[in-house]
């Protein structure tokens, strides 16, 4: 088939052969990126609705507290599991590390303000509808009116948190993060976290 000296057909196979590679590469990416299918195939529920079918804007109500920046909630017959946009609390459940500093108290706090209470939840456009573990990534608000990712910084709780690309409060997180450190409220007390 090869009509070259055994060097130069080595060569052209070996080119042809990454090409090929390169070429699936390139199709099997595009097929992910504009794909119409829901990007999780992880994603349950106990509901016939799909991931996309929930609404950026909703009311909600709260089943559980996981820690202190990830609840559950029922929203239009589906049961989600939500992370909070802006705002990172110590860790609690994760296996891969011992529970951190501050975060049973934490996920006390959030707990005290959220179970079985209903809220709204709000999408934010600068940030992606779900996180890399198939979690909504919301905005929650309490039946008052009080946006509890920032009452959470604001108390002491956790911190200011952008992953990517700046959220649509990340000054007024930023900026009850700082009073939270100076008035040394929650993890920022004094002997507190190493603080």
């Amino acid at each position: 088939m090869w009509n070259l000296n055994n060097k130069t057909s080595y060569r052209v196979k070996k080119r042809v052969i990454i090409w090929f590679i390169l070429a699936f590469v390139l199709i099997t990416i595009q097929e992910g990126f504009f794909s119409k299918k829901a990007p999780f195939s992880t994603w349950e529920s106990n509901s016939q609705v799909k991931p996309s079918d929930i609404s950026a804007s909703s009311s909600a109500m709260v089943t559980r507290v996981v820690d202190g920046d990830t609840i559950v909630v029922l929203t239009n017959g589906v049961t989600e599991k939500v992370r909070l946009i802006g705002v990172d609390t110590p860790e609690t459940i994760d296996p891969r590390r011992p529970v951190q500093c501050f975060g049973k108290e934490a996920s006390a706090f959030t707990k005290s303000l959220l179970e079985n209470k209903d809220v709204h939840i709000e999408a934010d456009s600068s940030q992606d509808n779900r996180d890399k573990y198939g979690r909504l990534l919301r905005y929650v608000f309490l039946s008052d009116g009080t946006l509890l990712n920032q009452e959470i910084i604001a108390e002491g709780y956790g911190h200011e948190y952008t992953y990517h690309t700046p959220h649509k409060y990340q000054n007024e997180f930023r900026t009850a993060e700082r009073s939270a450190r100076e008035s040394k409220k929650g993890l920022w007390r004094q002997g507190v976290c190493g603080a």
